[in-house]
């Protein structure tokens, strides 16, 4: 009994799985049905309470109740069970009755289907025979239908030949070569070919008659009076239906009968041949034109096109004399007379491109008159790109001398406006556009890139004589660095005084100008590029390339703003050089920023506001200028800080305060005296930072105790990671330390930094040599002067 129950316990509790796809097909709300079914929990939902307990009685025969129908209805549909294997196999034995019976009719129909079709085929043999017999009766007919009538035809035909009738030839013609093309196969039958050897031989006497008579009626003595008849003009319809090379020879010489009198009249011997006249050529066609369409126009049929015809060997006759004669002459062109003929010529090819295009005759396809006589002219263009270049010679000329009276007049608005860009700019590259435009209707193949190359040599020429040159005169002697060396040194002597000044507001809004055409010319020269690669043939785009010429304009304009940088730095070299000469050991207290400090920070204040203004269309170059500034002066500021030896420890404190104090300056200098402030750029601030802070580290190490001496070499290296062995015995000079405490600290910091120790012998070298070079060039000075003087 207990292996029973757990027999029904196990078949009862399948998988989830199977749970889930039962409770899909049939669906239960009854807790009992669920997969995981809690009867404890089920009992205690029942009877929640112990008073619920008092109605157990009732929930068991409720179930008991429950029980007993589900085994009555299971016992049921097992009973309806038991006799369906039964009745499946008695099915499937009927079925395979009914498939025998089926396969037997299927085979009787076939048997019934190949008999009628047989049947069938008997009947229609006949048929079949009848047809053919019927198809080879009609194309029997039919041949002899068109032999007939090609027997007629040409007997006709050549009557009507005969009698030159002309406007009766046409139809029967017609009719006679379209059944010829019936007989094409037909090569072995005698008849047939005869017949084809009398079509062609009509066809030949045809063609020669209708020639002949076509000559006797325009070439005669009294071809001036001819009239126009339907004789000839059926002719002509005639010649249509013939052999096409009838039709072509007909109007060669038609044509040539038609410009016989041109090659006369514009012979390379007579004078009317030559380009200065060479729109009497043109006027002699269009009346000759008009002479042809008024007189024989109704004569040719439309799709002849007589007309163009006519003008197309018109054309290629006139391109090929105009060629001949220009081969002889060449030296007798020249760009006046060029242009000239070139211009007559567009003008004639789009009064012929407007009057065909309009033409709606069928026909061949359109012929494009567009260049095709002005193509002679193109290995004649260089006389052109010669004129053009000896035009922009003399224009830079004048562009030079014009900038230099510009440039003296800048002097009013200078310190309240923009710096206006140079108006020979803007003539020359209104001069390109304008040569551009007109070397595009000239040719758009190897002129143009003549032409490319002529405007690349005078954008150069512009740089080099308009503004390079009017930059090297601003210089001055800054330009010649031996004269500049020279004076440093003998300022240093105070032998003479420095012949070199600071730039006035004028002088820097020159410099100013210059640098915004410089950069107008760049841009402008950039369009100029894409311009003229849009305008030449597709496959020379590459051989156009002005990029060199940009990189000049960048030249330029990193050679002013090198100027004002330079000039700048100028003005604050006397206040770093009264920097130097404080004795800083002597200061006893921290006061102001020192004068030197408020010298530069005046010089910053008048020179910047005023570059700033100059360059307010050209932000970006005056933010190079800044940043040009910070890198060069900065740099500047920290070798004089260097040079400030000994230092105190107050004098140290006074220098850091003036440090700081330049650094605020330096760090709001791209709007300084501005009433608008601004945030300046963070590559400028950059520059700023990192080179004011190295100048403060090394005051900070000046003040810092040397004792203990590995202390003071750690914070060395910590303060300023990327100085050498120079850097730092200079710190070692400014805090005044003794020989042998020098080299204590040396000797620890030497291992602590070997890879600047070759680096710091050959400065040392190099500083040897220079100081050599120097006292050398000071004694050839002192010997020059005694010279002068003696």
């Amino acid at each position: 009994m207990e292996d029973t129950e757990e027999y029904y316990n196990e078949i009862l509790n399948y998988p989830k799985s199977v749970q889930d796809a039962l409770k899909e097909i049939m669906p239960s709300t009854d807790v009992l049905d669920d997969h995981d079914f809690d009867s404890v929990q089920y009992i205690n939902s029942l009877f929640p309470t112990e008073q619920s307990l008092s109605n157990i009685d009732d929930v068991i025969m409720k179930m008991e109740s429950n029980i007993k129908e589900m085994d009555e209805e299971i016992e049921t549909v097992v009973r309806s069970q038991s006799g369906v294997g039964q009745d499946g196999k008695k099915a499937l034995e009927d079925s395979q009755k009914v498939i025998m019976q089926l396969f037997s009719q299927v085979r009787d129909i076939k048997s019934k289907a190949e008999k009628s079709e047989e049947m069938v085929r008997e009947i229609t043999r006949d048929i079949k025979l009848l047809d053919t017999a019927k198809r080879n009766l009609t194309t029997a007919i039919t041949c002899l239908n068109h032999l007939h009538m090609l027997v007629t035809g040409v007997h006709s035909l050549r009557t009507l030949i005969e009698q030159r009738q002309y406007g009766e030839i046409v139809m029967p013609l017609q009719g006679v070569i379209e059944v010829m093309k019936h007989f094409q196969d037909s090569t072995d039958i005698p008849q047939i070919l005869e017949l084809r050897s009398q079509v062609a031989q009509i066809q030949n006497t045809l063609s020669e008659q209708i020639t002949q008579d076509l000559k006797n009626a325009f070439q005669n003595p009294s071809s001036g009076s001819f009239v126009p008849s339907k004789q000839i003009a059926e002719a002509l319809r005639v010649v249509s239906i013939l052999d096409p090379k009838v039709k072509k020879n007909i109007l060669e010489w038609f044509i040539s009968l038609q410009l016989s009198e041109y090659l006369v009249l514009f012979d390379e011997s007579e004078d009317s041949a030559w380009l200065d006249k060479i729109d009497k050529r043109y006027a002699w066609f269009k009346k000759q034109l008009l002479h042809v369409e008024d007189k024989f126009g109704t004569l040719f049929p439309p799709h002849w096109q007589l007309s163009e015809k006519i003008t197309l060997e018109f054309c290629e006759r006139t391109r090929s004399e105009l060629g001949k004669i220009m081969s002889k002459r060449k030296f007798e062109i020249d760009v006046k007379l060029l242009l000239y003929a070139i211009q007559k010529t567009s003008n004639f090819e789009q009064l012929l491109e407007k009057r065909f295009a309009d033409d709606e005759t069928e026909g061949e396809n359109k012929t494009k008159f567009d260049g095709i006589i002005g193509s002679c002219f193109q290995n004649y263009l260089y006389i052109y790109i010669e004129s053009l270049d000896r035009n922009l010679s003399d224009l830079i000329d004048r562009f030079a001398e014009d900038s230099k009276q510009v440039l003296n007049n800048i002097n009013e608005t200078c310190e309240t406006s923009a710096a206006p860009v140079l108006p020979s700019c803007a003539d020359l590259f209104m001069f390109y556009k304008k040569s551009l435009v007109q070397c595009t209707q000239l040719s758009t193949g190897e002129p143009m890139v003549a032409l490319a190359t002529t405007f690349q040599q005078y954008l150069r020429h512009y740089a080099h004589k308009v503004l390079q040159q009017n930059v090297s005169k601003q210089a001055g002697q800054t330009a010649n660095t031996t004269l500049a060396s020279v004076s440093n040194i003998t300022r240093d002597l105070g032998l003479i005084k420095d012949q070199r000044t600071k730039y006035t507001p004028q002088e820097q809004a020159k410099i100013c100008c210059v640098l915004t055409t410089a950069e107008y010319c760049l841009e402008t020269t950039q369009q100029l590029e894409q311009k003229l690669k849009e305008k030449v043939d597709p496959n020379l785009a590459n051989k156009i390339d002005l990029s060199n010429e940009q990189d000049v304009f960048h030249n330029v304009i990193s050679s002013c703003i090198q100027l004002l940088v330079q000039d700048l730095e100028l003005a604050c070299e006397p206040a770093l050089t009264a920097m130097v000469k404080t004795n800083w050991s002597s200061v006893e207290s921290v006061g102001d920023q020192s004068g030197y400090v408020t010298a530069i920070t005046s010089h910053l204040k008048q020179s910047v506001p005023l570059i700033r203004t100059n360059l307010s269309s050209s932000r970006k170059y005056f933010t190079q200028f800044c940043v040009k500034f910070a890198n060069s002066f900065i740099p500047k500021l920290v070798q004089h800080v260097f040079k400030c030896k000994p230092l105190s420890t107050v004098g140290a404190e006074q220098l850091l305060l003036d440090i700081h104090m330049l650094k605020t300056v330096l760090l709001d200098l791209p709007s300084i005296g501005s009433q608008v402030v601004r945030k300046a750029p963070a590559s400028f601030t950059k520059v700023v930072v990192k080179g004011m802070t190295k100048a403060e580290m090394i005051l900070k190490l000046v003040m810092a105790s040397a004792e203990p001496d590995i202390c003071f070499v750690e914070q060395f290296c910590k303060l300023l990671p990327e100085s050498d062995m120079t850097e730092f015995q200079r710190i070692l000079d400014m805090k005044g330390l003794k020989t042998n405490e020098k080299n204590n600290l040396i000797n620890l910091f030497r291992p602590k930094n070997p890879s600047n120790t070759s680096s710091s012998l050959v400065a040392a070298t190099n500083s040897t040599s220079s100081s050599r070079q120097d006292t050398s060039s000071i004694q050839k000075l002192n010997n020059l002067i005694k010279k002068n003087l003696m």
